[in-house]
């Protein structure tokens, strides 16, 4: 039984499955109770006494180490991929998750069972109570789980651990590690109040994951948030490979299912590469991806490029819930986690380029400290109508709220407003099917605005986790 823990399982005989399904249950309960990934405290102070008391479990694998504003999910499920098909054993650290909190750390592509994870837990309290009782600050939620993830990961073991940061790089929980590739995509403006309200601030941030020594992958960059990535990566001695540059999309084009992709990669060109997702963001992501797994291995130069066959297949196999993922048709139902105006500006190009409905509605639900207006602006042109609504977040905007800023860019025509997620969907699929003239033949859902929104949307419409 895990610290902590208690289910009254009363005379009803369960299996161990159940059982452990029930504990996760509690300890989910528990730690969220602590400090969210929405309440941040800058610092590493806690995480770093909270691995020494461990013994540095971080240390026990190599790692690659993902930091930008968007793309990270996306561009860690792909270097996952490559890796194990050149036989790695992989372990994945990403977030926030969509349905399930075991979806955050994954070993060999497969999300832990919910009796590693509870074990695993378990095995931390004795250690949680002891740092908790070191600061005037308990442990949060998130860095519970990256210890969690961390120590997961050296008891498996995995040769090499894919590691998303949760916020930022210099002070995210997650920078223990000293990763011999950092991978940092395209930064934007996003939670501002935590890493400063400018690209250059953001960017020196982000910076920090990059480590003596290391390559440093940067994916396309506003001009300043190169100059500050470069800088870091000068000031550490590490080796710098830019998107544009040493690496990138030589050519792309729309296939069924995705698109067909030629990459420059580090080690030579790898063409005709089917990767089955959408948009020009995830071909972009994909060449970061690709470039981070040749640097691991050593690629480019006098040892040439990897296998393309190795890398064809396992570009294949990649799937990325939640960013532009069809789960229903007749409606076709996409769901899409973009929750900042750079991620939907990206997912708007990807679904005039990829979708060709003649009648688009939106579902949108987006956190409180969201610029809402800036992504609606931006789904304007492509929306025929809009559902607002909210989640079950604490950090959610106000339904009442958001439809007032979508009223002020649509037009009240235009706008429905239903506070409960799947009053929303099954609104947004009666305006999608019929406009009260005719029925539309070749209409779509387009459900938005958070992770959180796409996870339970995921949920209440029977999508896999």
């Amino acid at each position: 039984m895990v610290a902590g823990a208690s289910v009254d399982w009363g005379p009803v005989a369960v299996t161990e499955r159940e059982k452990y399904a029930a504990l996760l249950r509690q300890i989910e309960a528990d730690i969220f109770q602590r400090r969210g990934e929405g309440h941040v405290n800058p610092t590493n102070e806690r995480m770093q006494a909270l691995v020494d008391v461990l013994g540095d479990p971080q240390r026990a694998f190599r790692s690659i180490h993902l930091t930008g504003t968007n793309g990270k999910t996306s561009t860690a499920r792909m270097i996952d991929e490559l890796l194990r098909g050149f036989g790695v054993r992989t372990g994945r650290y990403t977030s926030p998750h969509l349905a399930r909190v075991n979806e955050r750390i994954v070993i060999d592509g497969e999300p832990v069972s919910d009796r590693v994870f509870v074990e695993g837990y378990a095995e931390l309290v004795p250690y949680i109570e002891m740092v908790d009782g070191q600061f005037d600050v308990p442990l949060s939620f998130f860095e519970i789980v990256t210890a969690l993830a961390y120590s997961i990961f050296a008891d498996t073991p995995v040769d090499v651990a894919v590691v998303e940061v949760g916020l930022g790089g210099a002070w995210d929980n997650t920078n223990v590690i000293d990763a011999e590739v950092a991978v940092v995509t395209p930064i934007g403006l996003d939670h501002t109040q935590y890493l400063g309200d400018t690209v250059v601030r953001i960017a020196t941030e982000k910076a920090g994951i990059i480590k003596p020594d290391s390559v440093a992958i940067l994916a396309s960059q506003p001009n300043e948030a190169a100059v500050e990535l470069v800088r870091r990566a000068v000031e550490v001695g590490a080796t710098v490979a830019r998107e544009g540059l040493e690496f990138g999309v030589l050519d792309r084009r729309i296939a069924v299912g995705g698109q067909v992709v030629t990459f420059q990669g580090l080690g030579g060109v790898y063409e005709e590469i089917f990767l089955p997702l959408h948009g020009a963001h995830q071909a972009q992501n994909a060449a970061c991806a690709l470039a981070a797994v040749e640097a691991f291995f050593g690629a480019g130069g006098a040892t040439g490029a990897l296998d393309g066959d190795i890398v064809r297949e396992a570009f294949a196999a990649v799937r990325s819930p939640g960013r532009l993922e069809a789960v229903r048709s007749a409606p076709t139902i996409l769901l899409d986690a973009a929750h900042n105006p750079a991620g939907m500006k990206a997912s708007v190009a990807a679904i005039s380029e990829a979708f060709h409905f003649r009648r688009l509605v939106a579902v949108v639900a987006v956190m409180a400290d969201k610029d809402a207006s800036g992504m609606l602006e931006l789904l304007e042109p492509v929306v025929d109508e809009l559902v607002v609504t909210q989640t079950s977040a604490a950090r959610h905007l106000d339904v009442d709220d958001l439809a007032a800023a979508a009223v002020a860019i649509f037009g009240a025509d235009r706008v429905t407003v239903e506070p409960r997620l799947d009053d929303a969907i099954e609104a947004a699929v009666r305006l999608a099917e019929d406009t009260g003239d005719e029925v539309v033949v070749g209409s779509g859902v387009l459900v938005t605005g958070s992770v959180v929104t796409v996870g339970e949307a995921r949920v209440l419409l029977g999508g896999a986790s």
